[in-house]
């Protein structure tokens, strides 16, 4: 589940950037639906390719869980071993991009809203967040030397299903409390679908704890290590 969890990761890294997008209450909406629509059918038939190509022993067993590299070599050889190479590349790249543009501009709203450092404001003379992409960069380099990359999977995983879920409670408590605000889009059949998405969660968070606790601790403590920046942040917004 966790590498079914992390394929996913990224979809929402559109709203991150809706400040800067034209017509956001449309655009945003329709860039979530098609973008994760997409990736959806994609990763379908990327699975129909793996049960067809390879019997059940030969999924569960490949090498190093690689089981697109063990179906493109069966399929086209060593060829197919490059090709698939050349592919994650080019995903890998591409996923980088999008968060780094995206991730820079969380910490900088962050910070106008008085939750996080102030110097993460300013932009560079090309009118980009630089100290905020500083920033990202440091914080993503620390945690790629902190272990092996399955262990940090695990232990991001569970934190950011963790964050998942408070956003989706979120849109569920905000529906209560305030249901004259517009909204530009209405969650398909609410409150089931949230209700759903909280429970499988739930579930998932529930395993991981179990099953993995060397990780998911270690995840959730660096949570906790936020709370001195937000309430740090805070103080100097009162003072100014």
């Amino acid at each position: 589940m966790v590498g079914s969890v992390f394929s996913s990761v990224a979809w929402e890294n559109v709203t991150f950037v809706s400040g800067e997008i034209v017509n956001p209450q449309r655009n945003v909406v329709r860039a979530l639906v098609i973008g994760t629509s997409l990736v959806m059918i994609l990763y379908i038939c990327c699975n129909y390719i793996y049960l067809s190509a390879l019997s059940r022993e030969e999924i569960a067993f490949a090498t190093n869980d690689r089981v697109a590299i063990a179906a493109a070599e069966k399929m086209l050889g060593h060829t197919g071993t490059i090709a698939m190479a050349i592919l994650v590349m080019i995903s890998t790249f591409g996923c980088v991009n999008g968060l780094a543009l995206s991730g820079a501009r969380v910490f900088q709203t962050m910070a106008k809203d008085g939750l996080f450092l102030k110097q993460a404001i300013p932009n560079n003379k090309f009118d980009v967040p630089a100290r905020s992409l500083w920033l990202q960069g440091i914080w993503a380099s620390l945690l790629c030397l902190s272990g092996q990359y399955g262990n940090l999977l695990d232990m991001i995983s569970f934190v950011i299903v963790i964050f998942y879920m408070i956003t989706v409670l979120g849109v569920i408590i905000q529906r209560v409390r305030k249901p004259e605000i517009e909204r530009s889009y209405k969650t398909f059949l609410f409150p089931l679908t949230p209700i759903i998405y909280l429970l499988i969660g739930t579930v998932f968070c529930v395993l991981l704890i179990i099953y993995k606790p060397q990780y998911t601790w270690p995840g959730f403590i660096l949570v906790l290590i936020g709370l001195p920046v937000y309430y740090f942040a805070r103080g100097n917004k009162k003072n100014d």
